[in-house]
Order: C-alpha cells, then sequence, then structure tokens
C-alpha cells in the first residue's frame, strides 16, 4: 500500500467512491456529486487529497482542506487496515488537523479513535 498525490486521473474515482451507497452516508453532506460539481471543487482542492493504492489500483482517499479531514476507502477493502494506514500517513504531515465524525457512523468513529483521535465536542440539532 502506498499513498500519492491526487492527479487528475484519480479524479473520477474519488467522485465515484464519495457517491456510493454505504459510503455517501457516512459523510455529513451526503448529496450525490456530480461530475461538473467535482471537477470545480478538484480544480480548488485537489492538492489537499492523496490516494491509496494497493496493486496498482486506487482503493481509497484521505484529504484535508482547512485542517478538516475527508477519508474514504472502497468498501471491498475496508477493515484491512486501509483507513487506519491513510490516516496515520497524513497526520505525521498535518498533527494538527480534525475530523467532523457523525455518531451514528461507527466505523469512523471507530478509526479516528484506533489512531489516537479524541472525541472533543458534540453537535445538537433540533429535530
Amino acid at each position: 500500500m502506498k499513498l500519492v498525490k491526487n492527479k487528475y486521473i484519480y479524479w473520477e474515482f474519488v467522485r465515484n467512491l464519495r457517491n456510493l451507497d454505504g459510503v455517501r452516508q457516512g459523510f455529513i453532506e451526503q448529496e450525490h456529486i456530480s461530475q461538473d460539481q467535482h471537477e470545480e471543487f478538484m480544480k480548488k482542492n485537489s492538492i489537499f487529497f492523496w490516494i491509496c493504492i494497493f496493486d496498482g489500483i486506487p482503493i481509497g482517499y484521505v484529504g484535508i482542506i482547512d485542517n478538516d479531514i475527508r477519508i474514504a476507502t472502497h468498501p471491498d477493502h475496508q477493515g484491512l487496515g486501509v483507513g487506519s494506514f491513510m490516516l496515520n500517513e497524513v497526520m505525521k504531515e498535518n498533527p494538527q488537523a480534525q475530523a467532523k465524525v457523525k455518531i451514528e457512523n461507527k466505523a469512523s468513529l471507530k478509526l479516528f479513535e484506533k489512531c489516537g483521535f479524541i472525541k472533543k465536542y458534540y453537535l445538537l440539532e433540533r429535530q
């Protein structure tokens, strides 16, 4: 496994992974991302993302924008340490980064706690 800087060839991989059912629901913003929306986003933010490569194929991504971590692993590779690998690698260069995780996203909570993060705040919304 290795992390490489994001390049244009990976943009569609990131969008497709982010839009996958089961992955998309783990993010705070859950709307489906169109190709045009994603291209605009990546033109500004691509430099803040890394792609995890295994056996020559992308299997996950991690990004840090304004110290906020965004991370996703393809479902075929979840539970194999990919998320921990990506998170630990980017934290070496970005020790101040933080994550906003939904309370019901148990997998992400477990990942971040496994990598040394602690819960600090709760955001309460009225229903």
